[in-house]
């Protein structure tokens, strides 16, 4: 992925314009009362294909597998679960890459905070 990427730090604005450039962000478009989400085709193809494999290797950690899952309960379908995983990834290395810091799980996919109210009795 750093070689398609390049050691240009300038060379992206910000993680959107990384995650278009890879092909992970999605294309909305809503004519008339309807939203309409596309994937990209005009993207790095080579980065592209990296973004469908190099999520089945991280989905064996706990954070990556369990946002992957939560986005399939919410009714995602797998390729879209993948790209979504995909996408949080590279915006995570953007801001590794920006900020001179290590990869940690922990601030790339947080545990989310429990739904259920606490009762009182």
């Amino acid at each position: 992925m750093l070689a398609e990427l390049s050691d240009d730090r300038a060379r992206f604005a910000d993680a959107r314009a990384l995650k278009t450039y890879a092909g992970a962000a999605p294309i909305s478009c809503a004519p008339g009362k309807n939203l309409v989400v596309h994937h990209r085709k005009l993207k790095n193809q080579r980065l592209a294909a990296t973004g469908y494999v190099r999520p089945f290797a991280v989905l064996r950690a706990p954070g990556p597998r369990k946002h992957y899952d939560r986005r399939r309960a919410e009714g995602d379908r797998h390729s879209s679960a993948l790209r979504n995983t995909f996408d949080r990834m590279l915006g995570h290395l953007f801001h590794c890459l920006q900020k001179s810091k290590t990869y940690d799980e922990l601030t790339a996919f947080p545990p989310r905070p429990s739904m259920r109210l606490n009762q009182a009795s």
